[in-house]
């Protein structure tokens, strides 16, 4: 007892569950789920086939009891239940399941609608002709052969097929982590595919898919668009979809329709599949159905389904194809084990496997075939000796005592080559020389040394064989195996002349077979792109706080001159107001990024479209986003073009910028655009074009303005750097890219497809029209949509010197005050940063600043839902350190939460001017609320 417990070893019981369960997984995924990319099959069908070669049991033979096979299998070669190898025998003899059988069954082997097999010792079996194909040339040690799972047995690694069977019969399976799912393909279509890879090695997938257009099935149905294969076969995943053949019938004389159905989808059972349509009738789910039967016989499927008379036969069968298995979805992963690893292959990778493990095959074959050849002609060629030195021979071999006394003398001696020398002589003297003959034996000085071997078989030469007939077929024998001898060598020594030979095989296997397609392949709507149904037409985007978004033509906005009527973007709530405008094409994408760091993609197309009285639709029964989550910002691209990046802050101060080529791969959950600290969240997004100036605002009245450059570009998933110094109750409120050219922007102030806002003609603030002439809006392309410079806002000497707008702060307590660009000094990133706004406790903390233009308007909105509307022209422009003016008075516990540039009206009456009486209001503006002097120097931190 002592003893053996020495031998227990104390393990770490996480390393051994890791490490046994990694030896079961990597078990399951070669030894048992996965297909060989080489033979396609797994190695249970492998070692069922086997075995059944071992048995002879051969596609021309007699059928043996399947037990007798089953036996074998599990006893010699696959040590598992018998019940889930005879289950893989069945499924080798079902014409429903295998495209084409690799097993000929007799008996009951099941049904399509279910039906379970009879008992093991009832069904007999044999190879099918095509078994006999994958098992061709296995004895001529084409394949490597490796131990069973006892190392008493040897068993192939591979099978030497001469047929693409992993694309003909398909495979699935479920391993450990991985799964597949290869539909089946026509034997002609791939071995024609197969043919024009090796005749062009380059050729591209749509030259593949003029041969091999799609899966064929063993149940036929149809195929409804071409798109899913051609994913499928670029990438080795995709999904088609597979209907149901039916037709429908008119009786000329109660003018009743019937619904027949010939043909159902892959792998769809039956009996179910009627008991589903008859179950949705009962649950009035289908209407128009008055009798179900099923009529199929030996000749072939027919479920027949009446239609009432005032029902239409089209419509119900819409509706069953929508709510039953008449229509499918087949997924495709084509998951094969590719020299020895699980690998996702697409079909040019799949042929290649093929037809490189068919030169290996053929290479291998040859050089075996060449090695037996020799032999015999070396055997041929002493007899060949004998033949022409017959009278010494026979002489020597009566004066021997003993046969080995016999076979020493012929050792002994040369002999004369006789006619032999003329044919080696055309053959090459070496040609049938066996790789392990030493040099001392065969021609030598014109003479001829025998081998043991062919002393042996000249000892063991009978009689007859001396006779004049039978040494003419020796000879003639002999001389057929040079040839054929040469011929093996030529086709060792010439790739081309390999790969004729490959080619010769895998056409006389088509035409042997020459089975025509099954599947019908048709288009449908799948196969048309959606934006090709769509046409291209420039619209504006709106996104209101609230979260309503939708689009409308940018035709709706027909160009005035300056000082006309606007038109309202959007009838919304009087508690709600447009966050976001921009303009873009149909086809343009949306980026939404989320206050919780993450981005969705949007086209402009799956926007609704709306009048301009219409609110909208709410964007979280869009996106798919989470509680309290919030879409901060929203980007349109056309292009996603090197050079431009998306520039991302946070609310804890934290900057990013990453290529926007690094979100050209859309994904419907959405991804992580930057990776957020517990309670940080992302407050701003803008596009930069890699020299833009960035401007960070806190909510104590600090800013930051520093160029982008001093950003790196960093992955997708990075959480970035820090753009701000923040003190431990301050955060980040605004990100502005100032606009330095003295564009008006329309939404965000980096938006880089912008407008004039005259041509859009949208009666806000921001939009103040602008001295242009009249344009005709049809001729407008979106991207000629760019503003001129701004008049001075008051020719004050601060702003008149720059002409490129001014920043606007609010605060929390409904003071805020305009400040120049020019005033904000550029910094290096990461540092405190200077005053934006002097914050006290009359101001209270900052709400918000936003980029401005003496024509904008401004909405604020408080947390009792108070909104007010405020010209930015009646806001003075003072120094950084100034207080500010008062927007908006709020009452004792109420605080503004929300500050935008507004892009509507007031009202659709509203006559809106810019220019020299706003100039005039602005410098009649009281002073009273300034809390400080607008000449105040900034004192700078």
């Amino acid at each position: 007892m002592s003893d053996l417990a020495r031998e227990i070893m104390p393990v770490n019981i996480e390393d051994e569950l890791k490490n046994s369960y990694l030896d079961y997984a990597m078990s399951v995924i070669v030894g048992r789920a996965l297909p060989d990319v080489r033979d396609g099959l797994k190695p249970v069908h492998r070692r069922v086939l086997f075995a059944m070669n071992v048995l002879g049991n051969d596609w021309n033979k007699p059928y043996k009891k399947s037990a007798r096979v089953v036996g074998d299998v599990i006893g010699k070669y696959h040590p598992h239940g018998d019940s889930a190898v005879y289950d893989t025998i069945v499924r080798m003899a079902q014409p429903f399941s295998l495209r084409y059988m690799l097993v000929d069954g007799q008996g009951n082997f099941g049904s399509i609608d279910g039906d379970s097999a009879a008992a093991m010792r009832y069904t007999e079996i044999r190879m099918s002709k095509m078994a006999h194909d994958l098992l061709a040339d296995l004895d001529k040690e084409t394949v490597d052969f490796g131990p069973n799972y006892d190392g008493t047995e040897q068993i192939p690694t591979v099978l030497p097929t001469r047929i693409p069977n992993l694309l003909v019969n398909g495979s699935s399976g479920i391993a450990v982590g991985m799964a597949t799912n290869i539909p089946p393909h026509n034997l002609v279509e791939v071995i024609n595919g197969c043919l024009a890879f090796i005749e062009d090695e380059n050729i591209t997938l749509e030259g593949l898919m003029e041969h091999i257009p799609g899966p064929d099935f063993p149940t036929a149905a149809i195929i409804n668009g071409r798109r899913g294969i051609e994913e499928a076969y670029r990438t080795g995943r995709g999904k088609i979809y597979l209907r149901a053949r039916a037709e429908i019938e008119t009786d000329e004389k109660t003018s009743r329709e019937t619904i027949i159905v010939h043909e159902i989808p892959y792998q769809v059972n039956k009996a179910r599949l009627i008991e589903k349509i008859a179950e949705l009738v009962k649950d009035k789910k289908v209407e128009g159905i008055s009798a179900l039967r099923d009529e199929s016989d030996k000749d072939g499927m027919r479920v027949v389904i009446e239609v009432k008379r005032d029902s239409v036969a089209e419509v119900v069968l819409n509706n069953l194809y929508s709510q039953t298995q008449l229509q499918v979805t087949f997924g495709i992963n084509m998951v094969a084990l590719h020299q020895g690893q699980p690998k996702l292959l697409g079909l040019k990778e799949m042929l290649e496997a093929f037809v490189r493990h068919r030169r290996e095959v053929v290479t291998r074959r040859t050089i075996f075939e060449l090695r037996k050849a020799r032999e015999r002609a070396h055997i041929l060629e002493g007899l060949a000796i004998a033949l022409a030195n017959i009278d010494p021979i026979i002489e020597l071999i009566r004066s021997a005592s003993t046969p080995a006394e016999a076979k020493v003398a012929l050792l002994a001696r040369a002999w004369d080559l006789g006619n032999v020398a003329a044919m080696l002589e055309r053959a090459g003297n070496d040609a049938a020389r066996p790789e392990w003959l030493e040099p001392e034996f065969g021609i030598r000085d014109n003479q001829y040394y025998l081998t043991e071997q062919q002393a042996q078989a000249i000892l063991e030469l009978r009689l007859h064989r001396l006779t004049g007939l039978e040494h003419e077929k020796l000879l003639d024998e002999y001389k057929e195996l040079l040839m054929q001898i040469a011929a093996l060598i030529f086709i060792l020594e010439n790739p081309e002349r390999l790969m004729e030979v490959i080619r010769e095989e895998l056409e006389a296997i088509r035409d042997q077979y020459n089975d025509p397609r099954r599947t019908e392949i048709t288009a449908n709507t799948a196969d048309i792109n959606i934006e090709d149904l769509i046409e291209q037409e420039n619209v504006v985007v709106t996104l209101s706080h609230q979260g309503y978004v939708k689009y409308q033509p940018l035709s709706d906005y027909e160009a005035q001159r300056r000082g006309g009527k606007g038109k309202s973007a959007a009838r919304i709530k009087e508690e709600d107001f447009i966050d976001r405008l921009l303009v873009a094409n149909t086809h343009d994408t949306i980026l939404c990024f989320s206050s919780r760091g993450r981005l969705y993609w949007l086209k402009v197309y799956q926007l609704p479209e709306a009048s301009r009285g219409a609110r909208g639709r709410p964007i979280i029964n869009i996106l798919p986003l989470e509680p309290n989550e919030r879409i901060t910002a929203i980007l349109p691209v056309r292009e996603y073009e090197a050079g431009l990046n998306i520039f991302m802050a946070t609310a804890s101060g934290t900057v990013k910028k990453t290529q926007l080529t690094e979100f050209s791969r859309p994904r419907s959950a959405g991804i992580i655009a930057v990776n957020l600290k517990e309670g940080d969240e992302l407050i701003g997004v803008d596009l930069t074009n890699g020299s833009s100036e960035v401007m960070l605002f806190s909510a104590k009245g600090k800013v930051v303005r520093f160029s982008e450059k001093h950003v790196r570009s960093m992955g997708r998933t990075a959480g970035g750097v820090r753009g701000i110094r923040l003190a431990d109750d301050d955060r980040v409120v605004s990100l502005i890219i100032p606009n330095i050219d003295g564009a008006v922007l329309v939404g965000n102030a980096d938006e880089l497809l912008v407008s004039d806002a005259e041509d859009l003609n949208i009666e806000n603030a921001d939009i103040e029209a602008l001295d242009i002439e009249a344009l005709d809006i049809e001729d407008i392309e979106a991207e000629e949509l760019i503003v001129e410079e701004d008049e001075d806002i008051d020719g004050s000497e601060e702003d008149s010197s720059t002409g490129i707008g001014d920043i606007l702060t609010v605060t929390e307590n409904g003071f805020g005050k305009r400040t120049p660009l020019s005033s904000y000094p550029v910094k290096s990133r990461g540092t405190k940063g200077v005053i934006s706004i002097k914050v006290s406790e009359r101001n209270g903390n900052v709400v918000g600043a936003v980029q401005v233009d003496h024509c904008d308007q401004i909405m604020m909105i408080t947390d009792a839902g108070t909104l007010v509307r405020t010209r930015v022209s009646e806001v003075s422009v003072v120094g950084r350190n100034a207080q500010g003016v008062t927007l908006i008075r709020t009452a004792e516990d109420e605080n503004v939460v929300g500050l935008q540039r507004v892009v509507e009206p007031e009202d659709d009456d509203e006559e809106i001017s810019c220019g020299d009486e706003d100039e005039q209001e602005m410098s009649n503006a009281p002073s009273a609320d300034v809390a400080g002097d607008a000449t105040d120097e900034p004192k700078d931190e």
